[in-house]
Parts: structure tokens; C-alpha cells; sequence
């Protein structure tokens, strides 16, 4: 399979709900995680942001690293453990193994070093030399408060480059529901991210998703994700919260005890060159901007970079996500959307537009999802979205969403885009 294909099947498994081919929200988090390993990028509007981040490293097939059948020494494994899917093809740049310096025995026995008083079982591992992927170790902890599983992934990435920044940045609340989220640079340059959220995005358990990320000047990521029950999917919950606090998360990964590990691995390569930043106002501003003459308030905006901006809006009637992305044209790859317009109306100006009216697709109840998409003669693609809820995630609030279907075909196909990106 193609490691693309390959990505985008660990994208629909991993964010439970992930699509292959992107439209506004979906789009948007699916282009994050593509982004980072096969420079496309797309979004999790459902899924766990982190586990996009995930996807970027070694996370894309967690169920490989952080569960049995990881390949490496076996511990206590749990009986009855469910079968891990086959392991994935590492991402472009993420696919070096070391010379095998430090053993899967080794790695097992920096985990147990690294955690606090408790019983440890269920240890899978897998050392610098393993041809099945990175470097991980996981297992099941109880400190005699309930049972959760905690795992481990080492890897190497160009510190400056788009994926380490990803892997450190805090997603939008729109697209994921999460209880905490800091990003920080440590003093010794190396970038930090805690994260409480939820496996699940439209909260069908209660299992909780701890983790922390840590990119080092040099290169070196270290990545640890905690969850209350003893499995990360289909386990039922163990304890009201993960085992270790955000704390102990940061003391783990930030220990110099992985460095051997991370030394035997080879350096990232630079990471190839990203397409020129689109410059102009934000696309939340210029949504709140096209929409303040409607006369609806907005109770709450977000923003997922300069290209994809979210108002949530109610005049009373429940609230209305409603979402701006822009999305221009490759220099890479010139004319990359032209596919997805074959059967669009074209306007006496060259623009080409759909409309669509859909279920949502990331779970909450009796979600509709409205789209105008239009495509500008010079390429540039700009998605206008409206929902009847709050969230994809989320139950709907009311019965369509605040804008007409017609009123997003406007603000799709608004004079405006050639005024201020060109035609």
C-alpha cells in the first residue's frame, strides 16, 4: 500500500473519524497530519488533534507502538489483550533505525527507572535497531489508585522545521475538546507541549488522553501519552484520571536517560521546503469582517493558522459553527483543487462553485453540515461551512445552521477574494 494510502487509513482508525478527501473542517485537520508527513495538509474536525501530531511521528500507528504486538521483549502481558493492527511504514524523513545500542531490554528498564512507585505489566518495547519502527515501550501502571496504560515514543526530526513545530502546538478548541493545552520553551531551548484531553472526540467514554511532547534543539522527540483505562481503545475506564500528573509527564520525557537512545538514531534531514506562507488578514478576521453585517452575534471565534478561521454564532436560535478557509494554489503543484470542481456552476467570471448539504461526520447528533466551496480563476480555493451545532463533535442545537445555504454561496464567491488575493 501507499505510504499516502497507508496515512490515510491510520488517520480514519487513529482520529476515529478522519476522512480521505478534505472539505473545509475535515479538510482542515486532515491537510495538519498529511502536512507533516506527506506534505499535505488537512483536519481533525473530530479526531485528537494530538493524535494528528501523533500521526507526524511515530503516533500514526500508536496502536502498533503503545499496545502488545509491538515486536521487541514482552513483559507480563495482559491476557487477553486485543490484537494491534500490523505496524505502518514510518513517515518520509522518520524511517531511520539505529545501530541497536540500546535493546528493547534497555528501553523497558529506562521506563521503569523513570516512573514512580507502583506494578508495571504488560511491558511491550522495541530498541534503536528495530527494523518495525522507532524506538517505543509501553506498558500498564497501577499506583494502587486503578490501572491505565502509558507509552513511549523516541524519534528524530528537524528541530526546525514544520513537523517538530506541529507535534508543540495546541489545537483549536473547535475542532477538539480538551481540558488543558500549554505549549513553552524550556531553558535549554527544547519545546514543550502538555495536553489533557480525550480519546474519543464525541465523548462516547470517558477515557482520558494525557500527554506531553518535547522537541530538543537537536532534534531529539520524545513523546509519552497516558490514559485512565489499560487499554487506549475498547477498555473500559479504570480510574477517574491517568496515572501520572501533567508533571511527572514533563519529567519523563525532558530525562536524559532516553539520550543514549536518541543518539543512536540517525539525525533528521532538513525537512523539505514549505509552501510560501499566504500573507493578507486572517481568514477568522475577514469571516467576522463579511458577516458583521448580519447581524448575528458571535459568541466565540477560533483560528487554526492564517488560512482557516471559525466563528460560532447565535441570535437566539442555539448556536452555529461557521468556518472560513482559504486555501490557494500550489507552486508545486499548480491547479491541485481543479479535480474536485469537474461538476461546479462557472461564473461569468471564471469562478467555479458547489454547494453541498450533508450529515456531519464527526459524530455529534443530528449534525447537518452546509458547504459553498469556490475555486478563483487563479487557483485559490475558499470554503465557507456552517453547521446547526456548536461542533461537528457536539449535538446539534438547532435545526439548520445560521446561514443560508445561499448566504454562504455569497461570501464563497464575494468580489472581495479578487480584490484583496487576486483573481
Amino acid at each position: 500500500m501507499p505510504l499516502e494510502d497507508e496515512l490515510g487509513e491510520a488517520l480514519r482508525r487513529t482520529g476515529e473519524g478522519f476522512t480521505a478527501e478534505g472539505r473545509d473542517l475535515v479538510d482542515a485537520g486532515e491537510r495538519r497530519g498529511r502536512r507533516m508527513v506527506a506534505r499535505r495538509r488537512a483536519a481533525v474536525a473530530g479526531g485528537s488533534a494530538l493524535a494528528l501530531a501523533l500521526i507526524g511521528s511515530f503516533g500514526a500507528y500508536a496502536n502498533g507502538l503503545l499496545g502488545p504486538g509491538g515486536g521487541g521483549d514482552r513483559g507480563d502481558v495482559v491476557a487477553n489483550s486485543p490484537e494491534p493492527p500490523a505496524p505502518l511504514t514510518p513517515p518520509p524523513g522518520m524511517d531511520r533505525t539505529g545501530s541497536g545500542a540500546v535493546s528493547a531490554k534497555e528501553m523497558a528498564g529506562v521506563f521503569k527507572q523513570l516512573l514512580p512507585q507502583g506494578r508495571l505489566s504488560g511491558i511491550e518495547s522495541r530498541g534503536t535497531g528495530d527494523r518495525m519502527g522507532a524506538p517505543m515501550v509501553s506498558g500498564v501502571f497501577d499506583d494502587g489508585e486503578g490501572k491505565g496504560r502509558i507509552g513511549f515514543g523516541l524519534s528524530r526530526v528537524d528541530p526546525k522545521g514544520e513537523m517538530a513545530d506541529d507535534m508543540v502546538k495546541c489545537p483549536s478548541k473547535v475542532n477538539v475538546k480538551y481540558d488543558s493545552c500549554s505549549s513553552e520553551k524550556l531553558p535549554d531551548g527544547s519545546r514543550l507541549l502538555l495536553f489533557k484531553g480525550y480519546e474519543y472526540p464525541d465523548r462516547r467514554a470517558d477515557t482520558k488522553c494525557w500527554r506531553a511532547t518535547v522537541v530538543t534543539p537537536q532534534g531529539f522527540l520524545v513523546d509519552v501519552q497516558e490514559w485512565n483505562a489499560e487499554e487506549q481503545k475498547g477498555a473500559p475506564v479504570s480510574r477517574p484520571t491517568p496515572p501520572l500528573t501533567l508533571a511527572q509527564l514533563k519529567a519523563l520525557v525532558t530525562s536524559p536517560l532516553w539520550h543514549p537512545a536518541l543518539n543512536d538514531l540517525p539525525a533528521a534531514g532538513q525537512s523539505p521546503q514549505r509552501e510560501p506562507v499566504r500573507t493578507g488578514s486572517k481568514a477568522v478576521d475577514i469571516l467576522e469582517a463579511m458577516l458583521s453585517k448580519d447581524g448575528i452575534p458571535v459568541v466565540s471565534r477560533d483560528e487554526d493558522g492564517s488560512d482557516l478561521g471559525y466563528l460560532v454564532l447565535d441570535e437566539g436560535k442555539g448556536k452555529s459553527l461557521v468556518s472560513l478557509q482559504i486555501q490557494p494554489d500550489s507552486a508545486k503543484r499548480p491547479g491541485m483543487w481543479a479535480d474536485l470542481f469537474t461538476s461546479a456552476e462557472t461564473l461569468p467570471d471564471g469562478t467555479k462553485v458547489l454547494t453541498r448539504q450533508q450529515a456531519g461526520e464527526k459524530g455529534g447528533a443530528g449534525v447537518v453540515w452546509w458547504s459553498a466551496e469556490a475555486l478563483r480563476p487563479n487557483g485559490t480555493r475558499v470554503i465557507v461551512s456552517a453547521f446547526n451545532a456548536e461542533s461537528q463533535s457536539s449535538a446539534a442545537t438547532r435545526k439548520e445552521p445560521a446561514l443560508t445555504l445561499a448566504r454562504m454561496k455569497e461570501l464563497a464567491t464575494s468580489s472581495k477574494w479578487a480584490s484583496e488575493y487576486g483573481q
